[in-house]
């Protein structure tokens, strides 16, 4: 059973610096973190290969940085680590991302089952996923709480909804979006650290996998950020003193006045 683990790096702070002209977040020079959602699918895709055999490959698109984050999902189980780098890629929304993801899989030999995060925490659009399989003409389900059996061809899987969940069954190759409800992502062992500094992440351009740079990055992005803003917090506070009557009835009074303002209004 071969497998891809797409992941995406979000913002590892709550300092996000952003590009004024493009409304994009500025990712060099920011710490970041494989997207929590990630983790999930990760681990179910180890899973998947220790009980059935096979491989598991993590793809990702993003700055040179970004490889030293793959890295460390070799040391978790994953076997292969592929990085899509270029300028052309920068500042792309969901279709232009789903775009790039699925040439670069269509470029691989082959595979059974693409996994990905149910959402990336800093976007929550939950789009990449049915994109992807849209693009790749292949079927999906998303919210995948449970994986009920899978094996050559077939998957039959839980979907979490607001009710409780539904059996969702498909044929192979497909998508599949997960929650963390689905398993416990482990930590890194030892042995998998080794590896994981002796494994080479594979880097790859827009001209390596045959992309069209007029549909990747900012160019390829039918939507954009019009403007971004840090919300504005203001807290108002007004001590009352006297003794414990007195202190009620000033808070009364505030209180009355700001109801008959809110009337006037």
């Amino acid at each position: 059973m071969d497998i891809i683990v797409c992941v995406k790096q979000v913002p590892g702070t709550t300092e996000i610096k952003m590009n004024k002209e493009t409304n994009t977040i500025i990712r060099e020079g920011a710490e970041a973190i494989i997207n929590p959602f990630d983790e999930y699918a990760i681990e179910e895709g180890v899973r998947i290969k220790e009980k059935m055999g096979g491989s598991v490959t993590v793809l990702s698109m993003g700055i040179p940085k970004v490889a030293d984050l793959l890295r460390e999902t070799i040391a978790v189980g994953v076997d292969n680590a592929v990085l899509l780098t270029d300028r052309a890629f920068a500042g792309a929304d969901t279709l232009a991302t789903s775009y790039a993801l699925a040439t670069a899989i269509k470029n691989m030999e082959s595979y059974d089952l693409i996994v990905c995060g149910k959402q990336a925490i800093d976007g929550d659009t939950a789009q990449v996923g049915p994109s992807l399989a849209e693009k790749l003409g292949i079927p999906h389900t998303t919210n995948v709480k449970k994986i009920e059996e899978i094996k050559e061809g077939y998957i039959r899987c839980q979907r979490m909804t607001d009710d409780g969940y539904e059996t969702i069954e498909m044929s192979l190759p497909a998508v599949i979006t997960v929650v963390k409800e689905i398993n416990e992502p482990r930590l890194p062992s030892l042995k998998g650290k080794l590896r994981a500094k002796k494994t080479e992440v594979k880097l790859l351009t827009a001209e390596d996998i045959g992309a069209d740079v007029n549909l990747c990055g900012l160019k390829g992005s039918p939507t954009q950020v019009i403007e971004t803003f840090v919300p504005e917090f203001e807290v108002k506070a007004e001590m009352f003193e006297g003794s414990a009557k007195e202190q009620a009835k000033s808070l009364a009074d505030a209180l009355l006045s700001m109801k008959y303002a809110k009337r006037v209004d």
